[in-house]
């Protein structure tokens, strides 16, 4: 019957502001899907649409099947090392510019792609497999047919999908029923938004109330929702049912939302899809992975294009030599291939080698376990970090709250001291004249029964103003039902808003006073003695971010009683509660030692005083002008001179070693800020607490600064400050980013620490380009959820840490570690052999391309500039492979310092980030050691070679291959066996390849005293001067390591 319900046309006006497009794909168009606009959404019809939507799909991926070849090959030849080689390959088709076999050059370069190619393909299977997974999860949809399986890819705008408890939600929907008695659902939202505060969220009132959910199908309905947007925080749509009596219109707002990649954490919910694929909030929220290159791969390319501007430089020469005789262009092409050694293939294969080397060393560290490195293209970027950008909850905190103080102002119990509390709290209920004044006993007693009922009411206040709500759960010995009728300890959780209220609501349990039962209109509190008191909750005002408390008025059913209580942060609780001196004081006292504050307080209140409130209060609500204006006059009316109770701390505790590994990241020059879309307070003070605003450090509180004129004055404030840490929220990072980039960037990286709270997704991505921008130095962001995938795909470098918050995080970064800790080790001995390492790598395959390319040049210049190769064949492919490939590679197993003391110094780290182990000094230095020694290598074959060509080619060879040799052995810092494997292989290769060369060598004259004595003196004269330089300068100017380690 439900199919043939005609499709009313509900048209609203189109906006052509343009806002929010471009969270869209922009083939959409083309796609068919059009603009993103507001839409109807008919209930359990996803066929009715007026327009085409997009597949409910995760997709993570960088490549689809068709574009995977030639986007990687894009990849590499868009830079000019590989290009260069393609083309070098691609002459020698052209016979009057072919050298040699065309295996010398098609080889290197297709073992170079053939590896890119693999790595890149391995990488992309292990996305699409993750995100298969993801797309593949099962839900419960409601259909015609009854409830059916459905795999999330295949849910639709339109659709009536079942959540279940501790599940997914797989797309934007509006929330229509829930199985809860008290009619409402907790979200966990940690890994959208980053707030591990649960989410209270509303049905539709107009469907809870149906008797089945079936019923949701035989209802005439539709929502109205506006088009797609990256705004998590705010939803407009209507409900309407056409088919009531009146027609039924509920607005929406959302407290009646379910966004995708938020987690149901109580009863199931049935909920419309009105969004879905990259129409998803979250999905709008992240930004496409970007291909990231590595800075020290840029500074490769920069040398290479050096070296071809030298190659091009020498075959002028050689040409100019010749006076351009005969067909020289062709002789310029023919030089050009001759000295095309100068820039070396080999370069790229040996850094990528090295990287997955590197890759491998961090994966095996038995030190950071789990260590998971998921783009092996960028180990080195991790040595030379400048700014470090990090998530706080889930990242330096556990997200664990633990009651750790009250204080009473006269008395303060720790957590040694509970029992007497508890203590205190028994003897209230259990001694009969405990409401009696106590001034008819002694002293001492009435001083005892007053901190008594100090503490009792000071308990009960905690116990009884908050939003936590007491749930129960079959344990598989009670079930659900009867554990909820006689309040069963063991079947007992807390749901609630915030992690904070929970651990109060525990603490109250733990010292005798525990929440069994929880509605909208009532709360039960159970005494040591077991006696059930029960409250009418009279009225709630909620806690806000501009008002800093929140406040509950009960009556006691009891008594009769009614008593006002509030709770909020001493800054604002200051201005309310009576006078008193010490509670400045104690609240500074608490707060350093870490301890997350919070004032309460109480009021009792006369009938007449409440009803009087109660009338201008729904009064104020009626309104339809100023209405929040006018509400908060109302209640502030009864915010006064209220009696202040007592002062609690709880602590969010860090995560292991945050500390000390914040203090080497300081200590190793990088500057730490922190992101986080947690509230100011808590921000600031888990800031102090882990130290990243030391003790000693003035901080400067960025006021909210709404108008230009706002953030100038706010910023010329901040700029007379000096050597202060900056706290500043998302709101006023937007504006002062609007109206004054620039201004606030430099002030800001002149900061030793910032905090941003209040931040989206979004701003955080922004946060870390704006850095590179501004700075061009290199970024790290860490985190551990959802939310923060913008960032860590923006950073140069991305860290997931695995944690509460999933997994999100850690598969879409660069890097995985299972602690914060570990981002120490990472950085400081990973990072820092791995940038030092590849630098030595490239600057030495870079001197030994240089030195057959400058024997090539002497060789042409004596024999009259001809365009003749020294060596031909196997020669030149052996050279740079089998022969000095393993000496070579094995600098990636060098290091100057052992780990432990890169960790206890981290201001070694501080070295590289002058990107001094390769500049342009060192690689100067390493050409004209190139020059020097195949000059004299050549210069001496020439001199003493005895009657035929071939001998030169025997001496001068075997001097290059001793002399490459002997300068691995030079450059090494640290010994490793497979150093000396790889220098005694490599000799040994040579000297049994020598039987096979007869066509380029004498095999009988290579057996000569001669031929001994002569390669002897060469590579002396070659490598000797070098040796004692190194001496000299370790002895007069020995590098800052070289201290550490004597």
């Amino acid at each position: 019957m439900t199919d043939n319900i005609p499709l009313q046309p509900v048209r609203r006006p189109k906006r052509h502001d343009g806002k929010h497009r471009h969270g869209c794909c922009p083939w959409s168009r083309c796609c068919g899907m059009g603009d993103p606009r507001p839409r109807t959404v008919w209930l359990g019809h996803p066929e009715k649409r007026e327009q085409r939507h997009p597949r409910n799909v995760i997709n993570n991926q960088k490549y689809n099947f068709f574009t995977f070849l030639p986007a990687v090959l894009f990849n590499q030849f868009k830079y000019f090392f590989n290009l260069y080689f393609l083309l070098l390959a691609c002459s020698q088709f052209v016979s009057e510019l072919r050298l040699g076999a065309l295996y010398t050059y098609w080889v290197p370069l297709g073992l170079v792609l053939i590896i890119t190619i693999m790595r890149e393909a391995i990488e992309e299977i292990r996305c699409y497999l993750r995100d298969k997974e993801v797309n593949s999860q099962i839900y419960s949809k409601l259909s015609t047919r009854g409830t059916v399986k459905v795999k999330s890819s295949a849910i639709q705008v339109g659709d009536l999908v079942i959540v279940e408890k501790n599940q997914r939600v797989p797309a934007d929907m509006i929330f229509l029923r829930t199985s809860e008695r008290n009619g409402s659902c907790f979200l966990r939202t940690d890994q959208l938004d980053g707030e591990t505060d649960w989410k209270l969220r509303l049905p539709v009132a107009c469907t809870q109330r149906l008797p089945t959910a079936g019923d949701l199908l035989q209802i005439r309905s539709y929502v109205y929702a506006e088009e797609p947007n990256i705004d998590i925080h705010n939803f407009i749509g209507t409900f309407t049912r056409e088919d009531g009596d009146p027609p039924v219109n509920e607005s929406l707002s959302i407290e009646n939302t379910l966004w995708a990649s938020t987690v149901v954490a109580s009863g199931t919910v049935v909920g419309v899809v009105i969004y879905t694929g990259k129409e998803l909030r979250s999905v709008m929220n992240t930004s496409n992975p970007r291909h990231k290159v590595g800075l020290f791969d840029l500074e490769v390319n920069c040398l290479t294009k050096i070296l071809f501007g030298a190659l091009v430089v020498v075959s002028l020469v050689m040409v100019a030599l010749q006076h351009f005789a005969g067909r020289w262009y062709l002789q310029i092409f023919r030089f050009l291939l001759l000295f095309s050694h100068i820039v070396p293939i080999s370069l790229r294969v040996n850094l990528d080698m090295g990287k997955m080397v590197f890759s491998w060393m961090i994966k095996k560290d038995a030190k950071i376990p789990g260590t998971l490195v998921r783009a092996s293209t960028i180990p080195e970027q991790l040595g030379r970090i400048s700014y470090l950008l990090t998530d706080k909850t889930g990242t330096l905190t556990q997200n664990e709250m633990v009651f750790r103080r009250l204080h009473l102002g006269t008395v303060s119990y720790g957590m040694d001291s509970m029992d007497e509390v508890l203590s205190h709290v028994f003897s209230a209920y259990t001694q009969p004249t405990h409401d009696l004044p106590a001034s008819r006993g002694p002293t001492a007693t009435k001083v005892r029964k007053t901190i008594s009922s100090r503490v009792h009411e000071a308990v009960k206040a905690i116990a009884l103003v908050h939003n936590v709500t007491p749930v129960y759960e079959s344990n598989g010995v009670t079930d659900q039902a009867e554990a909820e009728q006689h309040y069963e300890d063991t079947c007992r959780v807390y749901q609630a808003s915030s992690p904070d209220e929970v651990s109060l609501v525990q603490w109250t349990e733990s010292v005798g006073l525990t929440l069994v039962g929880r509605d909208q209109s009532t709360i039960q509190l159970r005494t040591p003695t077991g006696q059930i008191l029960n409250f009418t909750i009279l009225q709630i005002f909620p806690f806000t971010y501009e008002s800093k408390r929140m406040g509950i008025i009960v009556r006691d059913e009891m008594t009769g009683e009614i008593t006002f209580y509030m709770k909020g942060a001493d800054v604002v609780m200051a201005g309310i509660v009576q006078y008193n001196d010490w509670l400045e004081e104690e609240c500074g006292n608490m707060a350093r030692e870490g301890l997350r504050v919070l004032v309460v307080s109480k009021k009792s209140l006369t009938e007449e005083q409440y009803q009087d409130f109660e009338a201008r209060y729904v009064q104020a609500k009626l309104s339809v002008h100023d209405r929040s204006l006018k509400v908060a006059t109302v209640i502030e009316s009864l915010e006064m001179e209220m009696e202040l109770l007592c002062l609690t701390g709880v602590e969010d505790q860090l995560q292991a070693d945050v500390r000390p590994t914040l203090e080497i990241l300081r200590n190793a020059g990088i500057k730490v800020w922190m992101l986080t879309g947690d509230k100011l307070e808590t921000a600031t003070c888990t800031a102090k607490n882990a130290h990243l605003i030391t003790r000693n450090q003035d901080i400067h509180i960025f006021r909210p600064v709404t108008t230009r004129g706002e953030a100038h004055l706010e910023l010329n404030a901040f700029r007379r400050k000096h050597d202060c840490a900056l706290v500043i929220s998302g709101d006023s990072l937007e504006v002062c980013l609007k109206y004054y980039e620039y201004e606030f960037m430099e002030l800001a990286c002149q900061c030793p620490a910032v905090v941003c709270c209040r931040c989206t997704p979004t701003q955080k991505a922004q946060i870390v380009r704006l850095l590179q921008e501004r700075t061009g130095k290199l970024t790290c962001a860490v985190g551990d959820g959802g939310n923060d995938v913008s960032m860590i795909q923006e950073a140069d470098c991305g860290v997931g840490v695995e944690g509460k918050e999933g997994k999100q995080a850690s598969l879409a970064a660069d890097f995985s570690v299972t602690q914060f800790k570990h981002l120490g080790r990472l950085l400081m001995v990973h990072g820092r052999n791995s940038y030092k390492r590849s630098a030595a790598l490239s600057q030495f395959v870079i001197h030994r391309s240089l030195c057959i390319s400058t024997m090539q040049a002497v060789f042409s210049s004596v024999f009259y500039f001809a365009s003749v190769p020294l060596y031909q064949g196997f020669l030149i492919i052996g050279y740079s492979t089998i022969y000095t490939m393993f000496p070579v590679f094995s600098l990636v197993l060098d290091k100057d310092v052992k780990s432990e003391v890169a960790m206890l110094y981290p201001e070694l780290y501080k070295d590289l980030l002058k990107g001094r182990p390769l500049s342009f000094k060192t690689f100067l230095i390493w050409v004209l050691i190139s020059i020097y020694q195949g000059s004299i290598i050549m210069y001496g074959a020439l001199l003493l070679f005895e009657s035929e060509f071939v001998h030169i080619v025997a001496i001068s060879f075997t001097s290059l291959i001793l002399t490459e040799l002997l300068m691995v052995a030079l450059t090494v810092q640290t010994w490793h066996w497979l150093m000396i494997v790889g220098e005694l292989l490599s000799l040994a290769c040579y000297v049994a390849s020598l039987v096979f060369l007869h066509e380029f060598i004498d095999v009988y004259f290579i057996t000569t005293v001669s031929f001994l004595w002569k390669v002897t003196v060469i590579t002396l004269v070659s490598c000797l001067p070098l040796y004692i330089l190194k001496y000299l300068r370790r002895r007069f100017s020995p590098p800052s390591y070289s201290k550490l380690t004597t």
